[in-house]
Order: structure tokens, then sequence, then C-alpha cells
């Protein structure tokens, strides 16, 4: 494990084979707390159906990006909203097929990459993810002005990811995870390899400054914020997430923007 420079080809053919051989103990471990049709923004265990982040959503064309095994998305269909679900790997979207057959859910499936979105330009009135595609792209300001194209004028887009302060910390879920050793400022990604050096997994950090400007240089408006704090009685604990560090500082950042109905630039 090291932090350290890594180009986009090696970032994204480890990301990809990650999470393809990882998809089964993911799954495994974090799918009875996600749910088959259930849109869970965080570990931290807020929904979608109490937030209401995305507004209405009957009858909206809604893209989940990163989908995982589109919970999210099934959850969205139930409510009315025509959904495509996209992911990089093919080991998580055989776990959405299998959900969808287990809850009689479909959602259309589709494996591609976030930085070239197979969509025409103003297809979607919402974009969505729960913690998919932009920890793990080099670009993520360009995965942002992607979004910002196949978006509609006036449509939203949310992300959840890992809150920035948390890289400060080791990642663990107890006390050792207290302690503050890297720098905020450090930009350079976590990156698993194997003895040999090959990169297995990649992870971006950003500040909240750097989220900002990404969404707003890709021609966003920032609506909102989250920062969901740790819900009293809570006890499951997912990697670093946990209630002695939940408690404390927060663990997910949601950010809420939307695509200007003029192009007029955002001052």
């Amino acid at each position: 494990m090291a932090r350290r420079p890594l180009g986009d080809a090696e970032t994204r053919r480890a990301n990809r084979g990650w999470w393809d051989r990882d998809a089964d103990s993911y799954q495994a471990e974090h799918g009875a707390f996600l749910g088959d049709v259930d849109f869970v923004w965080c570990p931290e265990g807020l929904r979608e159906a109490d937030a209401g982040l995305l507004g209405p959503v009957a009858g909206r064309r809604i893209l989940e990006l990163g989908c995982g095994s589109a919970s999210a998305g099934r959850w969205l269909a139930t409510q009315g909203a025509h959904v495509v679900a996209l992911d990089l790997s093919a080991g998580m979207l055989r776990h959405a097929v299998e959900a969808s057959a287990r809850s009689g859910v479909p959602v259309p499936l589709l494996q591609a990459d976030a930085l070239a979105l197979p969509f025409a330009d103003e297809a979607f009135d919402i974009v969505c993810t729960a913690f998919g595609a932009i920890p793990f792209v080099v670009d993520s300001a360009a995965a942002m002005r992607e979004v910002h194209r196949v978006l509609r004028p006036g449509g939203r887009w949310v992300f959840s990811a890992t809150h920035p302060m948390r890289w400060i910390f080791l990642d663990d879920p107890g006390q050792e995870g207290l302690l503050a050793v890297h720098s905020y400022f450090d930009r350079n990604p976590y990156v698993e390899s194997t003895e040999d050096g090959v990169p297995t997994y990649v992870e971006q950090h950003r500040t909240l400054g750097d989220r900002v400007r990404e969404l707003v240089g890709a021609g966003f408006v920032l609506r909102d914020l989250i920062e969901p704090e740790w819900p009293e009685g809570h006890t499951q604990e997912w990697g670093q997430w946990s209630p002695l560090r939940g408690h404390l500082f927060p663990g997910t950042a949601i950010f809420v923007s939307t695509k200007p109905t003029t192009d007029t630039p955002n001052t």
C-alpha cells in the first residue's frame, strides 16, 4: 500500500480488475445493508427515500453512474423513473443481473467508462451515484464534464464519496483511525499493488475545494453539501466507517448540484 502517482490506463485496469475479482466478496459483506431494491447513499445509512436529494423522480430519465449491483437504480424504477444503470465492472453488473431476477425489478444495464459516456447530449434529467466512479478515475474533472454533457439544462447531478478529511487518518475503524498521519493536501492516490508492483486497487483523493472547483468548472451550480451524521443505534461497521469515528467526524460527503438552464458561466 502506498500513495503515489499513477496514470489513467494503469488506474482503469487496476480498478476494473479489482471490482471484477471482489464483486462476490463485496456483495456477501454489504449486500444485505444495501438491499436489492433500495437507495442507500452511504455507510451512515442515509436513504434517498428519506433525504429526497434527487427531487421528484417519477417520469424522469435517470442515469445511475458506477451502479455496482444497481440497487439504487431498481429503487428509482419502483418510484416511476426511467433508469439506466452503468458500471465499468462486469463482475458487479453480474450481481445487478442476479438482483434484478431476485427482485423482479429489472433495469437496463450497461458496461461503460464514466469518462466516455455512450449517450447523446442532454439525454438525462438526473445523474447520480453512491460512491461510484468519481473516486476511482484519475481525471474526475473530466467525468464531471461528461455528466454535464449528458444532462439536460436544469438537470441534477448528485454524488456521494468518502469525505475528504478522512484521508488525513489511517483507514481503520478503531482507535488507531483517530490519529492524523497524512497531509490533507497530498493528492497522490491510495494504491494497492502486488509484490511485483502491479497496481490492483486505486482510489483518488480530492479536497473539498477541489470538488467544488471541478463542479463549477464543468458548469454546475452547487446547491448543497451533505455531511451525514452517524445515527444513534447504528452499530454496523463498514471498512473504516464505525460508530467510534462517525460520532467524531464525517465519513461521507454528498454533493448536490444542478446544470443551469442557460449557458451563462458560473461566477
